[in-house]
Order: structure tokens, then sequence, then C-alpha cells
């Protein structure tokens, strides 16, 4: 913010003051400036009028900068990867002393959700004020172009007079947007506001990495702790990390002592990542107590609006990049000082089942700093002047994760969650290079294979149903499916309903192959042609939740979209050909057909669903030239379109997938770490190579 606007005012008052005086000293020299009184006089009254418009401006000048200046501090305190495991929301495996405090004197949110079930997508939806499968941005780590007013929500905040921080990361799948940030280089809490004018209002997005997956990659003794504790910790309390300190928040829970959810297998690797996990935690409490000390000592936190929460759920298999609770519920408390309590409806130390997202954090901050709402923000505040009494449903999504293509759409309300899952022909066990870094999922696979899982634990590795539907209160891991119980329909009935009410109200783009919306970007008529007549969304949602059934008797609706002069719409009538397997052999000439048509998303799926027909010569020539495309643009559409292709290879017989091997071998050993060459390298390993 520049200097006090009050300064230039009074210079500009004492330049008009000495002009003045000079006027009332020019001696009459002659008859004809006497004659001119009356022009004289005119010119004081003139003058004088000025020096009174300066004087008010200068006024209202003051005012705004001391409005500006009385405007509340606000703090994101971000961790990543967790769920709810704090003692304040009742575990009792989890030692969150200092979040624990924090929320005894704050609001604790118990119905509060990330959008999207993975970080990129998740802090999409937080910046922009926007859903990403609105803006095209839900795929994870994917870029892409918003239009130009749609503004990442802390510009507006530095409009207004706030000193914008952010510490590193940003991860928000969309190109990076000028004058957002203040300051979004440093590390160290010293570094947070060094440059900020005394009494200027801050906006501060605190990223903590301490509960990170990478937490579970490796042995005990190789997850850097040490590295962690002197790198963020360090710096606010003066002291390096002893080895007493490593060793101690290495150790701290017993994997004994786990409480494993029902759809993890007892495994000692199961356990021992639970606790390790449990250990991670209490570390990022650590570091987020030591971030208030300093707060609280630098004399900031009676002015502060605190804010604490994870960028979504997480982080052992089942939890994070699905839409399950274990995905989507986060922990969520706010500190409001005294001073500002009046804008909030809740009493510290009070606990909230008011349902929010993380849609709806941009406006709630623009809200509480006194700032009208831009229009195309999508979410609602929940704190502020004129918050209302709350919503009642959270929405949630999910597209590709890492290298697998998968898509869900998920509704939650106070008692209930509702998937609806479009891919279920895959199962939520797609192979995930970073997940299977763990040794939980490694044990979890084996134990599947070996037959050593129950009902629950072994439904993660088989196919999906097209509608879940979970109790909340009698089903918190959301294990017993509800959606074909015919108590629960009129349930069933009112989310569905809810869901397509926010497909079409937010313009979903999450039906639209990757591949196709990157290379419309490409020829910029990515976001605005998707929101015109050309983009038929009505057709294309009922096409595709037609097709997911795996009902034969849409076959005449499959058929249609197959023909039809919409790439999407021919898409899905392509995937639904793969789910009825077999019951679709009626397509088969349909499908040959399009092995030909100009849309690469739209010749993968078709090849996919002839490949379960039978088809093996159309299918692979088609994969083939598919992948032998050697066009490596970061996040461009080829990129996109060969990780389909090869997720389509991944699902034939071995035999099948050697047909591929010098294109799987092409994409593996290119420079650069794209998700076609994760998937490569995994095939690689599969097939022994």
């Amino acid at each position: 913010m520049s200097g006090c606007p009050s300064n230039d005012c009074l210079s500009l008052k004492i330049q008009m003051i000495h002009h003045t005086k000079n006027l009332k000293n020019i001696r009459i020299m002659n008859s004809d400036i006497i004659k001119n009184r009356s022009l004289y006089s005119s010119l004081l009254i003139f003058i004088s009028a000025i020096l009174i418009l300066v004087q008010s401006g200068c006024e209202a000048l003051r005012d705004e900068d001391t409005e500006v200046r009385h405007k509340p501090n606000i703090i994101f305190l971000v961790s990543e990867d967790n769920s709810a495991f704090l003692g304040s929301y009742g575990d009792s495996l989890a030692y969150t002393p200092n979040l624990d405090r924090f929320a005894d004197s704050g609001i604790v949110y118990k119905n509060a959700f990330a959008n999207a079930p993975v970080c990129a997508p998740a802090r999409s939806s937080l910046i922009t004020g926007m859903y990403a499968n609105s803006l095209g941005s839900h795929h994870m780590r994917s870029l892409v172009e918003i239009p130009e007013d749609f503004r990442f929500f802390p510009h507006y905040l530095r409009d207004a007079g706030y000193y914008t921080v952010n510490r590193i990361k940003k991860d928000y799948n969309i190109f990076d947007q000028d004058g957002i940030w203040d300051n979004d280089e440093w590390w160290n809490y010293p570094d947070m506001l060094k440059d900020r004018e005394e009494g200027q209002p801050f906006f501060v997005m605190y990223n903590t990495w301490m509960s990170h997956e990478d937490k579970l990659h490796g042995s005990r003794e190789e997850r850097m702790l040490e590295y962690y504790i002197n790198s963020s910790i360090q710096p606010m309390t003066g002291e390096p990390a002893s080895q007493e300190r490593v060793n101690y928040f290495n150790h701290m829970h017993d994997p004994a002592s786990m409480q494993l959810p029902p759809y993890h297998p007892d495994t000692p690797e199961m356990r021992e990542d639970w606790a390790r996990y449990y250990d991670a935690m209490s570390m990022m409490d650590d570091e987020i107590g030591e971030f208030l000390n300093n707060l609280e000592r630098d004399g900031l936190l009676d002015n502060t609006i605190v804010f604490y929460f994870s960028d979504h759920g997480g982080v052992l298999g089942r939890s994070k990049r699905f839409t399950f609770e274990s995905g989507l519920h986060v922990p969520f408390i706010v500190h409001v000082p005294e001073k500002y309590q009046h804008m909030v409806h809740d009493e510290p130390g009070s606990r909230t089942a008011r349902v929010i997202s993380f849609v709806d954090l941009a406006p709630t901050v623009m809200n509480l700093a006194g700032l009208e709402i831009p229009e195309h923000f999508q979410g609602e505040p929940f704190l502020g002047p004129n918050s209302g009494n709350g919503k009642e449903f959270a929405f949630g999504f999910r597209g590709r994760m890492d290298e697998r293509y998968d898509l869900s759409l998920t509704v939650r309300n106070k008692d209930y969650r509702y998937i609806r899952n479009y891919m279920p022909h895959w199962p939520w066990a797609q192979r995930v290079n970073y997940l299977w870094r763990a040794e939980s999922m490694k044990s979890w696979e084996q134990a599947y294979k070996d037959g050593r899982t129950d009902e629950y634990q072994s439904r993660f590795w088989e196919p999906k149903p097209a509608e879940e539907l979970y109790s909340i209160h009698d089903d918190p891991h959301n294990v017993n499916n509800l959606a074909s119980e015919q108590d629960y329909r009129h349930v069933l009935e009112e989310m569905r309903n809810a869901m397509e009410e926010w497909v079409f109200r937010t313009n979903s783009k999450s039906f639209i192959p990757e591949g196709e919306y990157l290379k419309a970007l490409g020829e910029n008529i990515g976001y605005e042609y998707f929101t015109g007549r050309n983009y038929d969304l009505g057709h294309i949602y009922e096409i595709a939740s037609l097709a997911t059934l795996g009902d034969p008797v849409h076959l005449p609706e499959l058929e249609n979209a197959l023909l039809h002069e919409d790439s999407i719409i021919r898409y899905w009538g392509a995937v639904g050909a793969r789910i009825l397997g077999n019951e679709s052999e009626e397509l088969e000439d349909l499908l040959i057909r399009n092995l030909e048509y100009e849309s690469l998303d739209v010749r993968i799926a078709s090849a996919e669903a002839l490949y379960f027909l039978g088809h093996r010569k159309e299918v692979f020539a088609t994969l083939k030239e598919i992948l032998q495309n050697r066009e490596f643009e970061p996040f461009g559409p080829m990129e996109a379109i060969r990780t389909h292709a090869l997720n389509a290879v991944d699902v034939m017989q071995p035999e099948d997938k050697l047909q591929f091997k010098e294109e799987i071998e092409a994409i593996a050993s290119r420079e650069g770490n794209g998700y076609d060459k994760r998937v490569a390298e995994y095939l690689l390993t599969q097939l022994g190579f």
C-alpha cells in the first residue's frame, strides 16, 4: 500500500493557501485592475471553493485509509492431506494439544469439506471461489487458462490495501496470475511480513507440509524429520532439531494401538503407516503451535482472524483421491478475536453443524474484509455481515488422479453422502505410482490377492456401483451402500436432484474428455466455448448418466450417441458400450467406424469397448497410432490423450500388452515426468522389462 494519502493532501492545501495569499497581496496598479474588482472577488471565491473540496477530499482519503487499517488481518493455516485426526474432533489416538487449545477458543466446524479429494483441484476451488470442474481445472496437476476477469480472490484484497502473502505452494491447476501476491517466495516466519507497512492489514496463506503423504514413504529414518523441523519449526523457536525431538516425533504412536477402519486389512504395514501418520499429525500440530506463539508474541493475534483447515482428507489408501468422507471431510477451526466477534454468529469455543466447503472461503474472506463479492463466485459467505443461515449441501468431484482417469461426483448434507460414479467399470484401486509408494498399499494389494480380505476390504479392488448412498451417523466409514434400499429411496431421489441442479447451475466441465478440453484451449475456444450454445450439457449429462448404468435397455440411446455430431456425446456412447461389455455387440459396427473419428478420445473409448468384444487387429492399430505421437508438451492435449490410451492398454491381457512394447518403451524413456510416462513405466514393470 502506498504512503498515507493525507500527506499529499496537506502539500496541496499549503500550495493553494500560498497562491491565495499572493493573490491578496497583488497591488492594484491601475484603473483597469480596479475596474475588474468583481473578477478578483470571483477568483477568491473560486479558490476558496477549491480549498473546501480539497479539505473534504483529504478527509475522505484519510477516512478511507483509517478504514483500511482497521480491517481484520486474515490468516489461512493450511495443512496437507489429513482428515480430522485431532483431539478436538474426538479422536482418542491423536496428540494435537496446540490445535485442541486453538479449538477451545475458536469455532469448530463439524461439516466442512474440500470440493476435491486431492490438493490441486481443491486449491483451485479455494483460490477462485468457483468449483474447479466448472472452470475445467478439476484434473490433478493440469494447467488451464480461465477468463481474465476471474481473478484469484487475494487480488481483490490487494487492490483494497491488504498486504498479501503466500508460503511457496500454489498448485491451483491454473496459469499463474499477476498482481496477486506481495510476497510469495518466503519460507521462514520472520520473512512473512517483511515489506508490510506499519498498520497495513494482511492476508496470509501459510502452507505446512508436515502432514503430507510423503511422510509414509521410505523408512522412519528416511522421512527427513530433522530437515522438516530445522526448516520450518527452528526459525520460529531459534533452536535446531535435537535428536531427542526427532525421536519424539518418530515414535509417538504404537502400531499395536491403532484402530483400523473396516475397509483396511489388519496387516503390520497398515498398522505401521497409521502410527506414522499420527506421528506426522503431532509434528504438524507442533508447527502450528509455534506459528501461533509467534503471532501472539508479535502482538498480531488480537487483530487477526485465523482459519485452520486441511486441503482435503487423507492420507492412507481410500481417502485422499477418493470421494468418500475420508477424502473430503476436513478439520476446520476459526479463531475470531474479541474485537471482531460482532462479525460472527457463533461464540468462542462453540461447535457448529453448518455445512461449508472450500468454494465458500473466497466470498467469506471478501465479506470479512468489507468488500463486494464478485458475481462469478459460486460459494456463499459463512462469516461476516449477511452470511445467512447456511446451505443444505456441499458438492465434490473427482477427475483424473495423477496417471489414472476416473469420474465421480458427490453431494453431502448433514446426514447423507451420495456418490455418482461415471466410470464404474474401473475399480477404485487403479494403480497410482505415488499412492503405491506406501507399504500399507502394497500389503493391502497382496492381502487381496491372497484372499485374506473380507467383503469391505475386497470391494476397493473391484468394479464400482454406479450409485452410492451412505448414512453419516450410522456409517461414518462409508462401507454400507444404501442406494438400492427401498427405505432410502426418497433420500436417493433428493440427493440425485441436488446433484443435477448443481451440475447445470455451475455448467460442469466434468464430462468433457481431458484431451478434448485441452485441445479446445489450444485453439482459444476453451472456457467460453463450453459456456455457450455449443456446449449441450443437457444432452451430455443425460447420455453420461444412462450410459454408466450398464443396462442394455439403453442400447438405442447409445446407438444414437455413437452417431452424434458432438464428440463428447460420442465419447459417452463408447463408454456406455464398454460398460455393457458383450451386451453391446449390436454396436460393433458403429464402434469400428468411430476408430476413424476425428476425436482421439472417442477413438480410444471405442477401441477399449471393442477389445472387450473380442477385436484385436483394429484396436491395436488405433492405439499404436495414437501412442506413436511424439508431441511432448507438458500438460498439453497429447500427454492427456496418451495417458488415456495407456490406461486402455493396461486393462488388456498380458500377451496383448506386449503388442505395444515399442511404444511403451519410447514413452517411458522420454525426458520429463509426464503422467503418460508414469503409466508406461508401470506397464514395463508389469511386463518384466
